[in-house]
């Protein structure tokens, strides 16, 4: 693994688990309508923590309901579905009242994307200093390490939260 902060940039040579080959699948059908972010607890994952996930968290910047709806038929002809609603209204409402959606296969509700509109500008300022995780033949776009461990530790403060924060200061100390 190697990490240049300046470019904002992580080189990660890993054998993609099947959970990296599903979110790759995912975000790049996300990235051709949106901007997104991932964060939470599949970053330290990506970076080698090894635990088990229901979900994975991302935002998608603040769209309208004509570019969402092409964002969920590409997503519905690629065998994702959303688990909270049906019609692209419906889904559309509730990323802008708040709320996150989540989406997975088809048929399989776990793992899941909880996707959701940022709220504050706290959540805005995430796509402001994200990295970008090159994999072998993909990439894919985090929240800032600083960012993930600040959330982890002094907001989420789970076990397994700790422990992810503890996982990607030990990674990147130096």
């Amino acid at each position: 693994m190697e990490y240049n902060a300046d470019k904002k940039e992580i080189r990660l040579d890993k054998k993609l688990s099947k959970l990296d080959e599903l979110v790759m699948k995912f975000v790049n059908i996300v990235e051709k309508h949106a901007d997104y972010v991932i964060m939470s607890g599949y970053v330290s994952i990506l970076l080698g923590r090894s635990r088990a996930t229901e979900d994975v968290d991302l935002f998608i910047r603040k769209m309208s309901l004509e570019k969402f709806s092409e964002l969920y038929t590409d997503l519905e002809e690629n065998n994702f579905w959303c688990l909270n609603a049906e019609k692209a209204e419906e889904i559309y409402s509730f990323l802008k009242d708040g709320l996150a959606v989540r989406f997975s296969i088809k048929d399989r509700p776990i793992p899941n994307f909880e996707m959701k509109f940022p709220k504050r500008t706290l959540d805005d300022e995430t796509f402001d200093d994200m990295i970008t995780v090159k994999l072998p033949n993909n990439k894919i776009k985090i929240s800032s390490l600083e960012r993930q461990i600040a959330f982890k530790r002094y907001f989420l403060k789970a076990d397994k939260d700790i422990e992810d924060a503890l996982h990607i200061e030990e990674l990147f100390k130096d």
